[in-house]
């Protein structure tokens, strides 16, 4: 991973290496921007409170397994502090949804439910669909929204995602889609040509942990070339994609 990233650095650039306005303003007034004092503190508060549950939970994964735990008993604490959304994403993600104004968003992988109260801080009129497939899991992430009463912006499907991922992208269309889950390359591809159907011209689709492998590294180069994609973002851990009909076809390698 070490060898990736510095392959990444020596590729990437910064703002003053993006010619396109609209990556360039996505750049300056989103990505590099620094999150207020009202959601940092929101987001501290929800962080120190998930890492004290020690309670232990056992775990049905249906993805490519875990790099850090062996067994499926695993504590509440530990996956917040091993395979949650880290702050930094999380304040990034925060910062998305308000830049581009996201009212409608899905999410595969719901997990612990971090990312899922990060896209609501201070961002009342969103509205979540979020899928978990481990009802373990999903009992602790209800558990978080209902404590802090964001639950009204949040549609929780105890679900395996291939089963109701056709149902949702042929009843719905969403300005945001958040792909934390299977980390297989068939299975992601699968994601991203179902969540075709419910994209918009100025949808955005985030994919997590694009070098997690290098089967994520090859999914990610597929996603990247099909033709309707027109811009993609690459941060190293996140790959984001536009599709918007304006722009011209570019992909840009951004530090973060």
């Amino acid at each position: 991973m070490i060898s990736k990233y510095l392959s990444f650095l020596a590729k990437s650039t910064n703002q003053h290496g993006v010619h396109s306005p609209f990556v360039y303003g996505l750049v300056t007034s989103c990505i590099y921007k620094k999150s207020s004092p009202s959601v940092e503190d929101k987001l501290k508060i929800f962080f120190k409170r998930i890492k004290q549950n020690h309670t232990e939970i056992r775990i049905t994964d249906f993805g490519a397994g875990s790099k850090y735990f062996k067994n499926n008993k695993r504590k509440v604490s530990a996956l917040a502090r091993k395979v949650g959304i880290s702050k930094k994403y999380a304040l990034l993600l925060n910062r998305l949804v308000s830049h581009l104004e996201v009212n409608q968003a899905l999410e595969l992988g719901t997990s612990i439910g971090l990312a899922t109260m990060a896209m609501c801080i201070d961002n009342k009129k969103i509205k979540i669909d979020t899928v978990e497939g481990c009802s373990e899991i999903t009992k602790v992430a209800t558990s978080q929204f209902e404590h802090y009463q964001i639950k009204d912006q949040v549609i929780v499907y105890n679900e395996n995602i291939k089963n109701i991922l056709p149902v949702l992208t042929s009843t719905k269309k969403y300005d945001l889609v958040y792909v934390d889950a299977n980390h297989q390359k068939e299975a992601t591809l699968d994601y991203f040509e179902q969540c075709l159907q419910a994209k918009h011209n100025d949808s955005v689709f985030i994919f997590d942990d694009i070098n997690w492998s290098e089967a994520m590294q090859e999914t990610w180069e597929t996603i990247k070339s099909h033709s309707e994609v027109k811009v993609t973002i690459d941060l190293f851990r996140w790959g984001l994609v536009f599709f918007r009909k304006e722009q011209n076809k570019e992909h840009f390698k951004i530090r973060f």
